[in-house]
């Protein structure tokens, strides 16, 4: 009644014994397979299904020191680079006008690039 082999349809005039290990062994083997197929690709195809990202760029704070003005902070955040950029954003950004500025007020300083 509950021998080790599977009765097999004798498909073309075929009459193979299949173990129940073998069959076993490659139901989990393909289905291992797929998953493994599934994972790998579920990463990238979210990706561009998704589109560009919509995470905002990169930026960090700075707490304004008695003295300071928006171009010497955005010389300070991006040395080497035309503050105006940098500037401008820090308005936007902060809704802050050049002599509004007040010490230990924290201004969101855009990333310099």
């Amino acid at each position: 009644m509950f021998d080790s082999t599977l009765d097999t349809e004798r498909a073309f005039g075929q009459d193979v014994h299949m173990h129940r290990t073998h069959v076993r062994r490659r139901r989990v083997t393909l289905t291992v397979a797929a998953a493994v197929v599934a994972l790998g690709l579920t990463g990238p195809i979210a990706r561009a299904v998704a589109g560009p990202s919509l995470e905002p760029a990169a930026q960090r704070t700075y707490v304004v020191r008695p003295g300071d003005t928006l171009w010497s902070i955005a010389g300070r955040v991006a040395p080497g680079t035309d503050p105006r950029r940098i500037v401008a954003a820090m308005q936007a950004q902060n809704h802050v006008d050049a002599g509004s500025l007040a010490a230990g007020q924290t201004l969101l300083v855009p990333a310099a690039g």
